[in-house]
């Protein structure tokens, strides 16, 4: 039976403008096995783990379980947590960490205020370099363990980057799938060899737009507005751009794309769906996912 990333595959259906859609990300470690729901299904108290998710309902905030790559059925459970705090709209992000003891303390956070950037003092500035975020939770689709565990460790084993597993990233079909902080850009379909070149160049300050699935601060239509504008001009600097998203009818948006040199762009998207019908996930009936076409980019 072939995989939900293989029909993907085939059927050359684009990485751009699938990243899933956050303005901050809320990323709590939780050792040991991980369920489809992971983060009600751990070794995190799952009252705690909806409750966090209830929390961030709404306000952009996305919760997601991390863990360091490696063997995990029997791993104790974490005394300590690690948690990372990243807000990704472009030009505005930030990354904050700190240790707790117990994740509850994290539902005293503002969440509202988390999800439009304002960390209210949260942990300490991240400082290093990229942080890889895998996706490899095999109890969601099977393509996540099976292609993202192995990039996971071979990241890891280099020591490019800090690396962890993460719980869900969406788009299994373009696993393995990562997402780097600082700039919140998610990559799918990756390599070794090419997860190390968008490592190095996030550490440069740049994108790849070849294996790019779109910055996760930007709404799906920003998304494919970003990805054209960049091919067509040849842009990689991840802080070059800002977008204004307007829509244009049912289904449709007018992007402003504005270059920090003064150049500005009106992309024209449109949303459709995916034909023919493939699984979304595997093991999920065949269907036809959202997708964002770009018609027209002009120069204003």
């Amino acid at each position: 039976m072939s995989t939900c990333t293989t029909l993907s595959r085939e059927l050359s259906e684009p990485l751009a403008a699938t990243a899933a859609v956050a303005t901050t990300w809320l990323l709590v470690e939780q050792n040991g096995p991980w369920g489809a729901k992971a983060v009600g299904e751990s070794h995190l108290d799952p009252a705690v783990g909806r409750a966090l998710e209830a929390a961030a309902a709404g306000t952009g905030v996305r919760v997601a379980l991390i863990r360091r790559p490696g063997r995990h059925a029997d791993c104790p459970p974490t005394a300590r947590h690690e948690v990372i705090v990243a807000h990704a709209v472009p030009g505005r992000g930030w990354v904050r960490r700190a240790e707790v003891a117990d994740p509850a303390e994290l539902l005293g956070l503002d969440f509202a205020a988390l999800g439009v950037g304002d960390h209210g003092g949260f942990g300490a500035e991240h400082v290093g370099g990229p942080v890889a975020l895998v996706c490899t939770n095999g109890r969601r689709d099977r393509c996540c363990a099976l292609l993202g565990r192995p990039l996971a460790a071979e990241l890891a084993a280099a020591g490019h980057s800090e690396v962890w597993e993460v719980t869900h990233l969406g788009g299994h079909r373009f696993s393995p799938t990562m997402l780097v902080l600082p700039y919140g850009y998610a990559y799918g379909r990756l390599t070794p060899e090419t997860a190390k070149e968008v490592l190095a160049a996030t550490a440069a300050g740049h994108m790849v737009p070849e294996w790019s699935r779109g910055c996760s601060g930007w709404e799906r239509p920003g998304q494919a507005a970003e990805h054209a504008v960049r091919l067509a001009i040849g842009e990689t600097r991840v802080g070059a751009l800002t977008l204004t998203l307007r829509p244009d009818g049912e289904g449709r948006w007018l992007v402003s794309v504005l270059h920090e040199d003064g150049r500005a762009w009106e992309v024209d998207v449109i949303e459709g769906a995916s034909e023919p019908p493939r699984p979304e996930s595997c093991g999920k009936a065949a269907g036809r996912p959202s997708r964002m076409d770009v018609l027209s980019v002009r120069g204003v």
